[in-house]
């Protein structure tokens, strides 16, 4: 297994650009956004010579830091 220099979910500028795109498009638009934001996780992950595996645990890792992050984001919303 490689070592990843930056493990995705430590990725917090990706991480903070993807929730603050995902706040903005809804439907068809956030899913076309999402599926790219993936696959180009994937590839670089690829790159990097992360198995199948790894590279399905890593994306997980980071799906789960950008909801984390737009959860974040609404509930400060909503404290205003």
């Amino acid at each position: 297994m490689p070592l990843l220099q930056f493990p995705a979910d430590r990725r917090t500028a990706e991480i903070r650009r993807c929730a603050e795109a995902l706040q903005n498009l809804h439907g068809e638009a956030a899913n076309r956004f999402w599926r790219s934001e993936m696959a180009g996780l994937a590839a670089n992950l690829r790159e990097q010579g992360c198995s199948d595996t790894e590279l399905s645990r890593q994306a997980s890792l980071f799906m789960d830091a950008v909801q984390r992050e737009l959860q974040v984001v609404y509930a400060a919303a909503a404290e205003r």
